[in-house]
């Protein structure tokens, strides 16, 4: 039997049950994964973690706001599962989104209304990597993580770039580690679950605990200084949240 892409096969006696997905007596062909923001740090983690698994998967920097282009990606490379890990953080942090909001909107906003939107016309499951959402479609999986930490050095850790600061303000937040959470993004996708989702690992951890250590265990040597959030508010153009 010759099984074409995207396509369904009773077969009896086999059941498959997803979280959002329907009951029935059905093989699924393999999954097809397409990445959006295809050389971004988020993106280029879950595409090795996808390789390792054997998965097929695929990346794409079409810009979302296209809405042809996204339209004729989803057409071209036929997925099953799309993970947008794209849009507008900022370089070298948020504060430059403050000065360039339009082209923050476009990306983060219209943008991920606009593949979101494309993937639900072809009930194409969607997974957003995101700090906040502002809708819901019933394919929609939203990750909202928080200060992402990598196992690496890579620039956007966020160990990474607090170790870089002048001064620190010594806050407990929430934080996503990504070898832990990414793994776990996956199988709700697989599951074609939905929802808003909190993607952060357990409790809270503050800043100097952070780089306590870092010093500890990558850079003996370190130090770094402390200041108020009252004195932070005097050089960055948009409050920070602490949660």
């Amino acid at each position: 039997m010759t099984l074409l892409p995207n396509t369904f096969v009773k077969i009896s006696g086999i059941r498959t049950n997803g979280t959002n997905g329907t009951s029935g007596l059905h093989i699924r062909v393999p999954n097809r994964f397409l990445i959006w923001g295809g050389h971004g740090w988020i993106a280029g983690l879950l595409k090795d973690l996808l390789h390792h698994q054997g998965k097929e998967v695929y990346t794409t920097t079409i810009r979302m706001e296209h809405r042809d282009d996204v339209a004729k990606a989803l057409e071209g490379f036929k997925p099953t599962h799309v993970l947008n890990a794209a849009g507008c953080t900022g370089r070298p942090n948020v504060d430059w989104c403050e000065d360039n909001k339009a082209q923050t909107v476009r990306s983060n906003v219209v943008g991920t209304l606009t593949l979101a939107d494309e993937c639900d016309k072809r009930g194409i499951h969607c997974t957003v990597f995101a700090t906040g959402c502002i809708y819901h479609f019933k394919n929609v999986l939203i990750f909202r993580l928080r200060m992402p930490v990598s196992d690496d050095l890579n620039p956007r850790n966020f160990v990474t770039k607090i170790s870089k600061y002048e001064f620190i303000v010594d806050m407990p937040n929430s934080n996503t580690i990504l070898h832990d959470l990414l793994q776990a993004s996956i199988i709700l996708a697989e599951n074609k679950d939905t929802g808003v989702y909190n993607l952060t690992n357990p409790g809270a951890i503050s800043h100097n605990e952070v780089l306590g250590l870092f010093k500890e265990i990558v850079r003996p040597g370190f130090t770094w200084k402390n200041f108020s959030i009252e004195d932070q508010a005097r050089v960055i153009k948009a409050g920070r949240s602490n949660c």
